[in-house]
């Protein structure tokens, strides 16, 4: 099929199909308005013929939709032959609202043909569910079944008498008749939450139109002989797993279903039925299935507990709230909060309300239902945060002696992490972008080359964890299977901990998903089921051997795979919930998918005592349950809206001539070396980039970037990332987290939408005009001033400083070329004040010190925000790069360093003491 090249396509719409739909609609009702307005002041005008082609755009579109459906487009058909621009507007203007409003989900009169001015409403919903009436949750639900167009009305019709008005939910049908249709529908409509496929159905769509196959072609490859089989149903079940996992499939075949409903291959399938059953049992499974997922056990039952009349007789005095609400000073604070949070308040954990630290009822539930959700074998529940949740892990299954391979940069909860478990790190370096003061993600060679020193040196054996940051706080993502793929090649019982506090929400993104942990961990598995798998291994044991060299220079040029009868796939994933979905603050979870967890499950439980509260929030632990009802029901639509309010961020910013002058926001070929970049992807707002490359940097890239985080560069307009950051919020309203020298971080979730775009695009506009009328009345001397501050704050730009080496007394093979270091001895050893001492930075000792001797050894973590990784460690040499960058750094808030007094080190005499170790 040839591409249209004059089809506009936007690469947003790549991301955000609901946005390709609601542009097409928007264009539409223009041109429809126009038309009328003309056809009212008795202009001649073309305008049908407009609408005639805007619609034959959408229409396309419109056959995966449960709305407006054939009905109201028929209607539209018959008022546009009658040349009747007035009620083709109407029609046309009371279709996108109700799109854009949702309301056609609960008003019954949207999906009539009437008089626009009529208040009647037709009953084709069941009682209680027309305007005006309580909402009930809508959903649409896919039919794939190859049928004529009157067999699908008629199907439709069946469908609707099937309803009842103690469902509880109300779905409207969407009906395809292909696979390839099937497809798009799962792809465009993020309305659907259940697919019913009829076995047998043939491949080609039936719309031959480039945007359609432009989706097929970057979504996933696919082949005609996919839907031309028997097993097409099972086939197209998987395929849709694939897109979007959260989805009930369920299977309607004239084969031998009990044979295919034991089938490891159906596992993407919910339930099974003989083509002949009932209808109404069809029915009731999709509700039952929707149902499961919106049924919340911890927050359910914490709805029962609050409406029940109990006395409290334990030490929590909010609990119920009376403390408050009969106080004659602190009333307000329940008026603000509402009574049901007092109400919902206890420290018990019985009468139905489980424990957090050893679950059995709805918590036990709510966080299996988790589980499924986000792909892992287990979650844990967290409510104080990840940094709680990664010393878990690290004091879950490492011990002391064990070596972590982790990124220096990585968040000091993981450096803390191993002062408590003993786990000496063994720190690898993230790629600089020195330019704009912060660092990208770690070079898998980097992580390559030191597994191989370590098992050139014979201590393979005593790495047990690599821990890596994915997403990084700027954006960098992991090419996560390749990572542990290769690692595993070389190690093959690695444990991975991946931090993924930031991109909880990939999950339900089909191009983001495969770069997450538990994602990446399913393909592997995947992988090594596939009879592939051994020959891609035999063809390496021919070039390589079957033990690695880590002399031989091809395995660091070879891109590695691991023996599938050894590897074993061992990985955690962190995720702060609050950063990304629904969830009160410092909700966070540990995810879990490892083989090889029952050897740790004592020491995880251990962990969970030893760092979780006994006394935990039990509105976090709602809030963890909503959010994950909330994302296995909206998250794929709620995922793409985010997106697409990054990019038009991006094509705002870029486009204005006046806010381009003096901000930016940087693309890929800024924020990752091109050496990491094989697609060749530059930049989503790149002239001339496709949808093509975007997928294949996604799919294939070391690294690439998550569009929901912009790095905006904001030292070209005079401003450092913190003065700037002040401005917004003190001034503007705008609030966001991370700067760097010349830049601030922003980043768009499921609580943005395009008016907030809008907003901040207002606001960058006014600080530009402020700044051209600055210069106007200071001139060229304003002008030369302005200069240079841009340069001193682009150019000028310290050097970032490397890890440099622990101190050979806090190393337990100093002669090893590897550089891991015991830190928890050096941690405990400056506990001891007196063997302690201070260096201010602008003391001459500090640079005669670093001349001549004897070495300067950190005490303590000392992090400046920003860049807000730990720049030293205890036990760690501090070079002179160091002390150069702490004496440029014009930050405030530096943790670990008190200005008045200096650096803090461990005096050389009581350096490897065996006393300082605890």
């Amino acid at each position: 099929m040839t591409r249209d090249t004059n089809t506009p396509q936007h690469l947003d719409h790549l991301f955000s199909n609901s946005a390709a739909r609601a542009d097409r609609w928007r264009d539409m009702n223009a041109k429809a308005q126009a038309w009328a307005a003309a056809e009212r002041s008795g202009k001649r005008h073309s305008g049908g013929e407009a609408v005639q082609q805007a619609l034959a755009e959408l229409r396309a579109l419109e056959s995966y939709f449960a709305y407006p459906g054939a009905h109201l487009l028929h209607a539209l058909d018959d008022r546009l032959a009658e040349g009747d621009a007035i009620g083709v507007a109407r029609l046309v203007l009371r279709m996108s609202g109700a799109l854009l409003s949702g309301s056609y989900r609960y008003d019954n009169s949207e999906w009539e043909v009437a008089d626009e001015t009529s208040t009647d409403v037709p009953d084709r919903l069941p009682p209680g569910l027309g305007a005006g009436a309580q909402r009930r949750p809508y959903f649409e639900t896919l039919f794939v079944n190859a049928m004529s167009p009157a067999r699908s009305a008629a199907i439709c019709q069946e469908i609707r008498q099937l309803r009842r008005a103690e469902d509880g939910l109300v779905y409207e049908p969407v009906l395809v008749g292909t696979f390839e249709d099937a497809v798009l529908a799962t792809i465009l409509n993020g309305k659907i939450e259940a697919v019913v496929i009829y076995d047998g159905v043939p491949f080609g769509s039936k719309h031959d139109t480039p945007v359609l196959r432009d989706f097929l072609t970057v979504y996933q490859h696919m082949e005609p002989s996919a839907g031309e089989t028997q097993e097409a149903g099972l086939k197209l079940a998987r395929f849709i797993a694939n897109i979007r996992p959260e989805l009930d499939v369920y299977l309607l075949t004239d084969r031998n279903v009990e044979q295919l409903a034991g089938d490891p291959a159906a596992s993407a399938i919910r339930r099974v039925f003989y083509e002949a059953e009932e209808p109404m049992e069809v029915h009731l499974n999709i509700l039952e299935g929707v149902r499961d997922r919106q049924s919340t056990p911890h927050f359910d039952n914490l709805k029962l507990y609050a409406s029940r009349p109990i006395s409290t007789f334990h030490a929590l005095p909010i609990a119920r709230g009376k403390s408050i609400i009969k106080s004659n000073w602190i009333r307000d604070f329940g008026e603000f909060y509402g009574l049901n949070l007092f109400l919902a308040e206890t420290s018990a954990t019985t009468g139905g309300l489980d424990s957090m630290l050893e679950p059995t009822g709805n918590i036990k539930l709510a966080q299996e239902k988790f589980a499924r959700a986000v792909g892992a074998d287990h979650v844990f529940f967290v409510t104080n945060g990840t940094s709680t949740s990664n010393k878990m892990v690290y004091q879950a299954v490492t011990k002391p002696g064990d070596i972590v391979i982790v990124d220096r940069n990585c968040h000091k909860s993981h450096h803390y992490g191993m002062v408590l478990s003993g786990a000496q790190p063994l720190y690898v370096e993230a790629f600089p972008m020195t330019e704009y003061s912060m660092y990208g993600a770690v070079p898998l060679a980097t992580i390559k080359r030191a597994l191989l020193d370590l098992k050139a040196e014979g201590r393979l054996d005593k790495v047990s964890m690599i821990t890596l940051t994915n997403c990084t706080f700027d954006g960098h993502i992991y090419n996560t299977r390749r990572v542990m793929a290769e690692c595993l090649a070389i190690k093959p019982d690695l444990i991975f901990l991946w931090d993924e506090a930031w991109f909880g929400f990939a999950r339900w993104s089909p191009f983001l998903r495969p770069r997450t942990a538990m994602g990446a961990a399913a393909a592997l598995e995947q992988w090594r089921d596939d009879p592939a798998a051994m020959e891609e291994w035999n063809a390496q044991v021919k070039e390589l051997g079957e033990d690695l060299d880590p002399k031989d220079p091809r395995v660091m040029e070879r891109q590695l795979v691991p023996n599938p009868q050894t590897m074993r796939i061992r990985v955690y994933e962190t995720d702060s919930v609050h950063k990304s979905m629904s969830s009160l603050r410092q909700g966070s979870i540990v995810a879990v998918r490892d083989e090889d967890y029952d050897h740790h499950i004592s020491a995880f439980h251990e962990a969970v005592f030893i760092h979780a509260s006994t006394s935990p929030n039990a509105q976090i632990i709602a809030s963890l349950d909503v959010a994950r009802r909330q994302m296995e029901l909206e998250g794929y639509e709620l995922v793409m809206r985010a997106i697409e309010v990054a990019l038009a961020i991006r094509r705002e910013v870029a486009k204005h001539p006046l806010i381009s002058k003096y901000f930016s926001v940087l693309g890929a070929d800024k924020m990752i070396p091109e050496a990491y970049r094989g697609s060749g992807f530059s930049d989503y707002m790149q002239p001339g980039m496709t949808w093509l490359t975007a997928v294949k940097a996604l799919k294939d890239d070391e690294f690439c970037l998550d569009p929901t985080r912009l790095t905006l560069v904001c030292g070209t307009a005079g401003f450092d990332g913190t003065t700037f950051k002040n401005l917004l919020a003190s001034k503007y309203n705008i609030q966001l987290n991370k700067t760097s020298r010349n830049s601030a971080l922003l980043q768009s979730n499921i609580n943005n939408t395009r008016s907030d775009v809008a907003a901040l695009i207002k606001v960058l506009l006014e600080i530009s005009q402020d700044i051209e009328a600055r210069l106007k009345s200071e001139g060229e001397e304003g002008r030369m001033a302005f200069a240079a501050k841009v340069k001193s704050l682009m150019e000028d730009v310290p050097s970032l400083p490397n890890f440099s080496s622990f101190h050979d007394g806090y190393r337990d093979n100093p002669a090893s070329t590897t550089s891991e270091g015991n830190m928890r001895t050096a941690f405990f050893a400056a506990y001891n004040e007196d063997e302690c001492e201070y260096l201010p930075l602008t003391s001459p000792k500090l640079d005669e010190r670093l001349a001549n001797g004897p070495e300067l050894v950190s005490a303590n973590f000392v992090i400046p925000y920003p860049p807000g990784f730990p720049i030293m460690v205890p036990g760690q040499i501090i070079d002179a790069g160091t002390i150069e960058f702490m004496r440029k750094l014009d930050v405030k808030e530096i943790h670990g360093y008190q200005a008045a007094r200096g650096i803090k080190l461990i005096q050389p005499s009581a350096i490897g003491k065996k006393g300082g170790t605890k």
